[in-house]
């Protein structure tokens, strides 16, 4: 169905366009409203947790890394991840009041805010700050953004005509091209590697190496459930092999206690008005991405994708969205958003029944409240994190150059993509570029994402010619 066809009032929101597979609807054996048995209600939602398992606990591995983080919290963090996705997940499928979509949406944690939470989190030690005090002020920041989603709820319409498929496409390749810079990292051995001096060891790389070559090796299998589970197997695979290296380590697991209790603001609330920019930008591109994903849940579970009913479920899951990330940061973790990859799993399975959320929701929380969950994950050695990662964000580029691809490439948008994309990447490649601006200016522009973001923003609004 193209948009042409479609009367004003009733078109899809900008969004990245929908794989073919998508576009056709799909044999449901259980809509939306039908509550299967609970064996296969329990089953399906075992095969949506195995989808979004990885993806909602990586940026929690990434960050405690990266910022130094004790062991126990870093599992905690990653424990919180899991428990506020299951919350979150409920509210979603659950459509509380207005809050919510009422679809078998899986809500877990955004990879697009890894880069400026690290980047907050270094400046704050930089300048003598603790781990737990660069947290503080993360959680703060994301649970201040997370009201630029509810307020835009109402007004998604509007905030689709200014965040065209152009913005879109160029933020979330600089989202993909960013964090491969992590990911890099994470391959030679992480940042603990570079202080001990054995950074890019050849062990590191190969066994990297092993768990990129599974995810590429399933992708190209013609199983659709391999391929949905490509990147769990490499990591348990890449695990087995890393065990008789001697790159495993226990001990983090002897004094773990039987249950998390989730405690909110356990690392305190901070406030960084120069930071809270990338984090605002990145709210606004995640309410515009979170529609595309509810838009193509709407359609695999035979719902309808334009009318006022449409609109009805898109305000309540970007409302649910903003909520659900607040939720997130009171309980010590990371922006949540709709994930795509339970969109997948509805088409494999043809279960599209909300209430198998509900299960994926419990299943989720008691992950998360038993500790032992979290501390093995802690435990994953980091170039098998980044055999994994380095697919996971060049994916994330790569959809980020589809959106673009859907963009008619005339002078202006040309000039837009060429200018927001250079500088975005220069800041990231070349930061010192920026340590002679004054420190507000210099932390506003220090995150790639924040300066290609703006840049295109402001480009796409004043330059003439219609937007795109």
């Amino acid at each position: 169905m193209s948009n042409s066809k479609i009367a004003d009032d009733e078109s899809p929101l900008a969004q990245p366009e929908l794989p073919a597979a998508m576009t056709t609807g799909t044999d449901l054996i259980y809509g939306l409203e039908d509550r299967p048995p609970p064996r296969e209600s329990l089953f399906a939602a075992v095969q949506h947790v195995f989808a979004c398992f990885v993806g909602i606990i990586t940026p929690a591995l990434i960050v405690s890394e990266a910022l130094g983080l004790e062991p126990a919290d870093g599992a905690y963090l990653v424990s919180m991840s899991l428990f506020v996705s299951g919350v979150a997940t409920f509210i979603q499928a659950k459509r509380i009041g207005p809050v919510g979509s009422g679809l078998l949406s899986v809500q877990g944690t955004s990879f697009a805010f890894i880069d400026p939470i690290i980047t907050t989190g270094a400046a704050v030690i930089a300048t003598g700050g603790t781990s737990q005090a660069a947290l503080g002020t993360i959680l703060g920041l994301c649970f201040c953004g997370s009201f630029i989603e509810i307020i835009l709820s109402p007004f998604i319409r509007l905030a689709s005509q200014v965040v065209t498929p152009l913005v879109m496409g160029i933020v979330v390749t600089l989202i993909g091209l960013t964090l491969i810079t992590v990911g890099l990292t994470s391959m030679g051995g992480g940042f603990a590697a570079r202080a001990a001096g054995t950074f890019g060891n050849p062990q590191y790389l190969m066994l990297a190496g092993l768990v990129l070559a599974i995810i590429v090796v399933l992708n190209n299998l013609g199983s659709a459930f391999l391929r949905m589970s490509s990147v769990a197997i490499a990591l348990v695979s890449g695990y087995l092999v890393a065990m008789p290296m001697g790159l495993v380590d226990f001990t983090g697991l002897e004094n773990s206690s039987l249950v998390n209790v989730p405690m909110p603001f356990r690392y305190g609330f901070g406030f960084d008005a120069a930071a809270f920019i990338p984090f605002a930008i990145l709210y606004v591109m995640t309410t515009i991405g979170s529609a595309g994903d509810l838009t193509a849940t709407s359609l695999l579970s035979g719902q309808p994708i334009t009318g006022p009913k449409y609109f009805d479920r898109i305000r309540g899951g970007i409302l649910g969205d903003g909520i659900n990330s607040a939720i997130a940061a009171v309980f010590n973790t990371f922006p949540n958003t709709t994930f795509s990859q339970n969109n997948g799993v509805i088409q494999l399975t043809g279960v599209g029944s909300r209430y198998v959320g509900y299960f994926i929701a419990g299943i989720l929380t008691l992950l998360g409240i038993l500790p032992i969950v979290a501390g093995i994950f802690q435990t994953i050695p980091q170039p098998v994190l980044g055999g994994a990662t380095i697919m996971m964000f060049g994916s994330v580029a790569v959809a980020g150059i589809k959106i673009l691809s859907s963009v008619h490439l005339n002078q202006r948008s040309s000039i837009i993509m060429a200018t927001s994309l250079g500088l975005g990447l220069g800041v990231s490649l070349v930061p010192d570029v920026l340590a002679q601006l004054p420190p507000l200016i210099k932390s506003i522009f220090s995150s790639g994402i924040s300066t290609g973001g703006l840049t295109a923003l402001l480009l796409n609004i004043v330059l003439p010619g219609s937007r795109e």
